[in-house]
């Protein structure tokens, strides 16, 4: 099992990025997916999640700008960000967990990418 992120980089306060996550040895359709970050100093904190029924749930801090998604044919996680905020500046992960599961609480997820960055300024 495998999770491999990409697409992060710099950007300006006010535009976008979108990341990707590729999935390889399960399908991500059968899984609950998730994007968390975590900032220096800080907790790692959920930032969206898609459940095993296509359900999606956002953090407050990113309603409304972030959009998650999937792509079953390709077996890859999305997450659209727009309108970025400094405070988005955080390494982002996407995790993975065998069932159905609508809290981002990261003990639950069994599997892990290793991360991308992203950096926002003004």
């Amino acid at each position: 099992v495998q999770l491999e992120e990409s697409g992060g980089g710099s950007v300006q306060t006010g535009g976008s990025l979108r990341l990707s996550c590729a999935a390889s040895g399960f399908t991500v359709s059968s899984y609950s997916m998730a994007w968390f970050r975590q900032a220096p100093g800080k907790q790692r904190e959920g930032v969206a999640i898609i459940d095993g029924n296509g359900g999606t749930r956002y953090a407050a801090s990113v309603k409304g700008r972030f959009t998650i998604s999937q792509d079953n044919a390709k077996n890859t996680l999305y997450l659209q960000m727009n309108s970025l905020k400094s405070e988005d500046t955080a390494m982002y992960y996407c995790a993975a967990y065998a069932g159905l599961l609508s809290v981002m609480l990261p003990d639950w997820f069994t599997y892990w990418g290793r991360g991308t960055q992203v950096t926002v300024s003004s």
